[in-house]
């Protein structure tokens, strides 16, 4: 077997000569995707995100032997930080397409945690030095959040 160099993925490699396949997902194949496509690629990408996180804080809970939530906290701040990089890759670095990105953050993560989104929507308010905004929406969407569920609660119980 004689060796080549080859261009793949902006670096040069030597290798051995062999046909590799192409990736499934490239760029070129997401923008010929029609809009039906992208919904079920999106759909797979948000289940594949809540198995994730079922599998995840099942095994973390377990493990804790607590009552306190640990399993859920850990899935939160584990898509927060996975949010923050892809984030960054995506629309900082420029790394990834606005495709593939709604497909990781809208699909994936955001079935795995909604926390991620939020903590990215307050996350551009600081940055936009929206300082009383961002806090305002810490606050507005935890409190008014439990107090929903609350009701939601009392509801559920009515009827």
């Amino acid at each position: 077997m004689h060796r080549q160099c080859w261009v793949q993925w902006g670096r040069i490699n030597a290798r051995p000569v062999l046909s590799l396949p192409e990736p499934e997902i490239t760029l070129r194949w997401l923008l010929r995707m029609t809009l039906v496509e992208k919904l079920l690629l999106l759909a797979l990408a948000g289940s594949l995100g809540a198995l994730a996180r079922y599998g995840l804080s099942g095994v973390v809970q377990r493990m804790s032997g607590s009552t306190f939530p640990w399993g859920t906290m850990s899935a939160n701040i584990l898509g927060c930080f996975v949010f923050g990089i892809i984030w960054a890759l995506a629309v900082e670095r420029m790394a990834m397409s606005p495709e593939v990105r709604v497909i990781l953050l809208t699909g994936f993560l955001g079935s795995f945690t909604t926390f991620a989104t939020f903590m990215s929507e307050t996350y551009q308010l600081l940055a936009a030095a929206q300082y009383v905004s961002a806090m305002g929406n810490l606050l507005l969407t935890t409190v008014s959040g439990l107090g929903v569920f609350l009701l939601g609660l009392v509801v559920g119980r009515v009827v």
